[in-house]
């Protein structure tokens, strides 16, 4: 059959409408509000009629090509448009809404998203809500609903809570929010007979055409895998250096390393857990200064010279400052200011004035600044230092500083305990007798164990957390993975234009060296697994980590075919970490949102780190591809060979972008009650998976045969998965945004 041009125009033309507008409508989702585009443009039915346009003219053009012929692919695409038909059932006939309960009142009716009553066919009674914490702590664990359906005279007991949703008669009740005082609870309610079963089948469907996709021995996948482009290999060569400075002056008095270590050693109540105290003063001096070490001291003996030798401390650089104007308003030199810059006896306190501006800007540095100036404060009071625990007559253990107001019940010698014994340290610090120091940490150590038994993390989680802090290398690890990554890539462009000779034993002392990265970085994220008991992917900073870690595993994986491999997985291994450090500059291991305690959160973030993994390896090949095409007059060879090297990337990544973004969906059915929301995270994962998947379609789209086109489209087409993960973090906000 021939193939007629209009049906690939509409298909592909309407595709590119959809991004496009997708794109605009985060856009005026940040300056409208969310209501507005939900109202006016995923909602509205022009964009209801768009993507079925969109579904009718590729399924046309499916045909048009006899693509069903080849039943794998063909089912491949079906089952987005199975996606797309369980979404219209969604939005035709599906409800959404919530309702509010109250212990034993029954309730007929919730109110829908568009504030109408719904009536049910049955009712629900509250019969109890219970709050579950984390052992030792306040930090919620769970939100659990105990509720009774009541339905034509029969009586049905259930639970409601977060990731565990109670479903009856195709209405599906979730756990939404609770009232304070404790007696009351709020359900979000979905009623969608039929969306949610079409979806999934089109989701069952889209895994197992891409698991037979890569199975089957004839694909254009296989057929890249055997091209004989692969065979050729040009090698590299590698430079290190290393880059030392340092400073002395006077240095401000603490205490000694050995007995700032014991302090370490104390547990402390903080970030709603309880940890070593060491993990505080890491995270305390990171906060403050930009660095967990300072000037040869450790972050023990950072809080320790702060809460002992205040006025050593309050002249002492160290304070990181951003903003020209907020560093004009405290007089500073530098990027480090003292405590004293921050106020005078002529000004007062100095950024009082920043705090109420209307610069945006300059507020936010100036809000940065005070945070800072109030940990200091709070830590000189003691305030921050929560290390005494109380258990009450109930049983409960409340985490108190020596600040604190304690109870009126604690008993006269223990509250003469928690009052004196830090005086009493500091009274032996001053008289240098350590020993003596020493001494009474150890009792207060003894009283943590005695009063809060079988409340504190096991030893084991508390020697490894403390493991964990010693050994955290990320910032050296990243410059230097950045550094060897930059030479490597800027010699391999010189080695191939003077046709050097591959040396083999160069790339396997390269190969070990990336190994031992990824031995670090599987260490690194065992341990944090180990002390948050959970898997480490639940923020920025880990999940720059993870993917930091893919990069590794790629790069060796691929290295025999792919002979810039090695480059790149130092390359992407660094800026990775470089970026995890930025997004999260003091990384806390905190307990695990209620919402993020499922499975499905692992599987979704693994698979789409892997992806965007793959996609910048893709595109370091393009800035490769471009460097040679214009600096090398005979560079067809290697432009076409890393043609072939992207290709190969690109299905698998686009297919795991596919698998996360859906993977999601279901983790956001079964916790929120919608598989999606058109946040602006899940709007852009889905511009990403259109925008690279037109690639995959080189032979409906000649311009992707063209290997200088192919290569700048996986340059440009990089910034998608930037605007992803970052741009929405930072411009576009959202319920990823903490991701």
């Amino acid at each position: 059959m021939k193939r007629p041009p209009l049906l690939k125009y509409l298909s592909f033309g309407s595709a590119t409408l959809v991004v496009v507008v997708l794109m605009v409508a985060t856009i005026l989702e940040k300056l409208y509000g969310t209501h507005f585009v939900l109202s006016n443009i995923y909602g509205s039915r022009l964009m209801i009629a768009l993507w079925l346009i969109l579904a009718h003219c590729a399924v046309l053009y499916l045909v048009s090509k006899a693509m069903h012929k080849r039943f794998i692919t063909f089912m491949l695409h079906i089952s987005f448009v199975v996606i797309l038909f369980g979404a219209y059932s969604t939005w035709e006939w599906g409800v959404q809404g919530k309702m509010h309960l109250r212990e034993g009142e029954p309730i007929e009716s919730f109110t829908t998203t568009d504030n109408e009553e719904h009536q049910l066919p049955f009712s629900i009674t509250l019969r109890d809500f219970e709050l579950r914490y984390y052992e030792g702590t306040f930090a919620p664990m769970d939100y659990i609903s105990h509720i009774e359906i009541s339905d034509n005279n029969q009586i049905i007991a259930g639970e409601v809570s977060m990731n565990n949703i109670l479903s009856h008669r195709h209405y599906r009740l979730y756990q939404a929010g609770y009232d304070k005082d404790g007696n009351g609870a709020t359900l979000s309610v979905a009623y969608d007979p039929w969306g949610i079963g079409i979806t999934y089948t089109g989701y069952a469907l889209l895994l197992l055409s891409m698991l037979a996709f890569f199975a089957q021995t004839k694909s254009r996948f296989r057929q890249l895998l055997q091209h004989p482009a692969l065979k050729r290999v040009v090698s590299v060569v590698v430079l290190m250096f290393c880059v030392t400075n340092a400073f002395a002056k006077t240095m401000p008095h603490t205490v000694p390393r050995d007995v700032a270590d014991k302090f370490g050693d104390l547990h402390i109540y903080y970030n709603d857990r309880v940890c070593p105290l060491q993990t505080f003063a890491i995270d305390f001096t990171t906060k403050l200064y930009g660095k967990s070490t300072y000037r040869g001291m450790s972050a023990e003996q950072v809080i320790l010279g702060w809460f002992f030798f205040y006025d050593d401390w309050k002249i002492e650089p160290m304070i990181k400052i951003k903003g020209g104007e907020t560093k004009r308003l405290l007089g500073m030199e530098g990027n480090y200011a003292r405590l004293t810059d921050f106020a005078s006896a002529t000004e007062g306190y100095k950024l009082e004035a920043a705090l109420r501006g209307e610069g945006e800007g300059n507020r936010r540095n100036a809000e940065s600044a005070n945070e800072k100036f109030n940990l200091v404060s709070m830590l000189a009071m003691g305030n921050l230092l929560k290390i005494y625990p109380y258990r009450n007559a109930e049983g409960v253990v409340t985490w108190y500083s020596l600040a604190d107001k304690l109870p009126a019940e604690v008993p006269y010698e223990q509250w003469l305990f928690i009052g004196r014994s830090m005086n009493l340290v500091a009274e032996k610090i001053m008289l240098k007798k350590y020993d003596e120091v020493v001494s009474v940490l150890d009792k207060i150590s003894k009283y943590q164990v005695k009063e809060a038994d079988g409340d504190l993390p096991p030893s084991w989680r508390f020697k490894t957390e403390k493991l964990y802090n010693r050994i955290n290398l990320n910032r050296p690890l990243a410059m230097a993975c950045v550094t060897l990554g930059i030479l490597l890539f800027l010699i391999f462009c010189l080695s191939t234009s003077l046709r050097k000779g591959e040396r083999k034993w160069l790339n396997t002392l390269l190969a070990m060296g990336l190994g031992v990265v990824l031995l670090y970085l599987t260490l690194q994220i065992a341990l944090r697994w180990i002390v948050s008991d959970h898997i480490p992917l639940s923020n920025g900073f880990e999940t720059m980590q993870f993917m930091s870690w893919c990069s590794a595993l790629i790069a060796l994986c691929a290295m025999r075919k792919f002979r810039m491999a090695l480059p790149f997985g130092y390359l992407l291994c660094g800026f990775t970490l470089l970026v995890a450090m930025m997004g999260e500059a003091s990384p806390r291991i905190t307990q695990l949102m209620p919402v993020l305690q499922s499975p499905l959160l692992s599987i979704h973030v693994v698979v789409i780190m892997i992806a965007y993994s793959l996609l910048a390896f893709a595109m370091l090949n393009g800035v490769t591809a471009l460097i040679l095409h214009y600096t090398k007059h005979d560079s067809k060879a290697e432009v076409e060979y890393l043609q072939v090297v992207s290709n190969i990337m690109l299905y698998p990544a686009v297919f795991l972008l596919a698998i996360g973004i859906f993977v999601g969906a279901v983790w956001a059915n079964i916790s929120w009650g919608r598989y999606w929301g058109w946040d602006p995270k899940e709007v852009w994962a889905l511009i990403t998976m259109l925008v690279y998947s037109a690639a995959l379609h080189a032979s409906s789209l000649d311009w992707f045969r063209r290997p200088i086109f192919f290569h700048t489209f996986t340059i440009i087409a990089f910034l998608t998965v930037l605007i992803t993960y970052f741009g929405v973090n930072f411009l576009l906000g959202g319920m990823h945004s903490y991701a």
